[in-house]
């Protein structure tokens, strides 16, 4: 097994294009919620980009993705191209799936995206049979599951952990733990101080790392992605970070506390990586900009071009609903 020796030049700017284009679609998107544009349920991101733009730089086309339904970061970094997202939750006929699976059901095989789910905790027993048909075929493939700190408290984290390490799958279980489940701080429903220690019950690997650490985030996946390629069975990754809005868009936020809070934003690990990338040479401002620009304008064609779609037609309400019963 071989593991990188932290990510190069060329593999930092990419992090950052993924984090640069997760932080513009967000705030694009909460500006559409909040115009009156779109009616959807909105479950911001914000504060977490580092952790899928760091770790899926690891993955190829071909791995295999399944988030929840807070998990269009994910989906964005995985591949999902901002059409079929935008037209998606727009609920036009172009996108992703549609129209009809907005932006809690989005999937795209294509890039690997395989399921969006709203049921928590059910992205790991679906990677599970992801990453067991992988291990048949010997395609070399790698699933990997997302979920929240919450999430590690049911049945399906437990049950899933347990066969995964059983059967050696190469499968990779990624929590985002932003210290919140739903409007619940962690402390209050989780026994154990780190969730990366539970892997010790399952025999595997438990990995802690700051998720708002690009180089940290990076190092972490690509030992997990090492490993599973390697046969040598799953990991479990605690990615600590934290988000700067309610669990749904909208909400009073109350319960976070107001001082840790400021102070996160104001950690905001989108600035620091781009200052770092400047500092050390990597990338220069004009570099930066550029890319930041073209997001941009990805995102608002992208946006427009959903405006202009038509919408599905009433007999999708049934189509792959109901089957023709002989």
């Amino acid at each position: 097994m071989t593991i990188p020796n932290g990510p190069d030049g060329p593999t930092q700017v990419e992090i950052f294009r993924r984090m640069a284009l997760l932080k513009a679609n967000d705030d694009y998107t909460r500006k559409m919620v909040t115009g009156g544009k779109l009616f959807i349920p909105y479950y911001s991101y914000r504060g977490q980009e580092v952790i899928p733009a760091a770790a899926f730089v690891n993955l190829t086309d071909q791995d295999y993705l399944c988030t929840i339904y807070r998990g269009i970061h994910d989906l964005l970094s995985k591949g999902l191209p901002l059409k079929d997202l935008w037209a998606e939750i727009a609920g036009r006929k172009t996108g992703s799936c549609g129209g009809k699976g907005g932006p809690m059901h989005l999937t795209y095989p294509e890039k690997g995206v395989m399921v969006t789910t709203g049921i928590v905790g059910s992205s790991m027993p679906i990677a599970n049979g992801l990453a067991w048909g992988a291990q048949l075929s010997g395609d070399g493939r790698v699933a990997v599951a997302t979920f929240g700190d919450a999430a590690s408290n049911i049945g399906a984290f437990h049950e899933s952990l347990n066969m995964a390490s059983v059967w050696k799958l190469p499968v990779i279980f990624l929590c985002q733990n932003n210290t919140f489940g739903e409007h619940t701080p962690y402390a209050k429903a989780t026994s154990v101080e780190k969730i990366a220690d539970r892997a010790i019950a399952y025999g595997m690997p438990g990995i802690h790392v700051d998720g708002n650490d690009p180089i940290a985030m990076y190092n972490a996946m690509a030992e997990a992605v090492a490993r599973a390629r390697a046969g040598e069975g799953p990991t479990l990754i605690e990615a600590m970070t934290y988000r700067f809005h309610g669990h749904v868009f909208g909400d009073k936020d109350e319960y976070m506390d107001k001082d840790v809070k400021k102070q996160a934003i104001a950690d905001d690990p989108y600035p620091r990586f781009r200052a770092k990338l400047i500092a050390d040479g990597t990338a220069t401002e004009d570099a930066l900009a550029k890319i930041e620009a073209d997001i941009q304008a990805e995102i608002e064609e992208a946006a427009n071009a959903a405006w202009e779609a038509e919408f599905p037609d009433v007999a999708e309400l049934t189509t792959d609903v109901y089957g023709e019963v002989a």
